[in-house]
């Protein structure tokens, strides 16, 4: 990946932290940009990869993804400095729970996990090599222990009614949408004939990332009854790096990876509802205020 851009969401802790390491590590002429809300912490991601992997080219830019304003800055920043093209976008940033309504409006978990990157991933296809991937980081969550779980519409979860603002499901809601967004943006760039490709991964629980921060007595526990969904932070974040890097396209296109680069793995039977994915990304795109040509993607990818 000599010469490669890639930009990572969420890359100042956790998966996202290493997972930018290993990316610089690949190569010292490799870009990376560490897309982060936390400036602070972003510059002491970016001295730490650089120190530890001897790559100068890395670099911070903020990016609030529960801010649409934020997303479409950086997306304009970007632009203006000709930064491009990007080879790979990891969507790795999220948020496990949520209760004030964000800057615009929104639910907090839905606008942070799905929308933010929904909207900087279209407003960066224009940005993106021929050949680009866009990695978006699921989780197994998406179908959580228990009944199966059932779809509130998307309006349910930009603006929660009473009682479900409140459960744990609307981060394996938000789980599912990024599975949608994989899946139908898939499906449009591949009808418009683009090269570019999109694949979710699922890292697995770590409970050795701050992500969720769980007390040790309990992370214990739930690396017990949990067994089958854990997983750890190293050999996630490589998994999740070599998709980043994969120079073959066929073998991630719309996939699911779990916890591995190599076998891809069948989500949910509700993640591929086309209805459910086709209403997320019409109500998405007029959040978003994206104007969606007939083959539903930019203008500027349309034929």
């Amino acid at each position: 990946m000599a010469g490669e851009l890639v930009v990572v969401t969420g890359a100042n802790s956790g998966l996202g932290l290493e997972t930018a390491r290993k990316l610089a590590a690949r190569s010292p002429d490799t870009t990376v940009i560490l897309a982060c809300r936390n400036p602070e912490r972003a510059e002491a991601a970016r001295l730490s990869i650089e120190s530890t992997t001897g790559n100068a080219r890395v670099r911070t830019m903020p990016l609030d993804l529960s801010s649409m304003d934020s997303v479409r800055r950086f997306a304009a920043r970007f632009t203006a400095e000709a930064l491009g093209p990007i080879d790979a976008l990891v969507c790795n940033a999220g948020i496990s729970r949520g209760s004030a309504p964000t800057v615009d409006g929104l639910d907090p978990v839905f606008e942070t996990n799905h929308l933010g990157s929904f909207l900087l991933t279209l407003s960066l296809l224009g940005a993106m090599a021929p050949a680009g991937r866009v990695i978006a980081v699921s989780s197994d969550m998406h179908q959580p222990p228990g009944p199966k779980l059932a779809w509130p519409g998307t309006e349910a979860l930009v603006h929660p009614p009473r009682g479900l603002s409140a459960r744990g499901l609307r981060y394996s809601w938000s789980k599912l949408c990024n599975l949608y967004f994989v899946y139908e943006l898939s499906r449009r760039l591949r009808a418009n004939g683009s090269g570019i490709v999109a694949a979710a991964f699922n890292p697995g629980l770590m409970t050795e990332t701050n992500f969720a921060t769980i007390p040790t007595p309990l992370a214990s526990i739930m690396k017990r009854v949990f067994a089958s969904r854990v997983g750890a932070l190293e050999s996630s974040s490589a998994a999740l790096t070599e998709l980043a890097a994969s120079r073959d396209s066929a073998a991630i296109e719309g996939l699911y990876f779990d916890r591995n680069a190599s076998r891809p793995r069948r989500s949910s039977e509700l993640s591929y509802d086309l209805g459910n994915a086709g209403e997320l990304w019409q109500l998405s795109a007029r959040l978003a205020n994206i104007d969606l040509p007939g083959t539903g993607l930019p203008g500027r990818l349309a034929s």
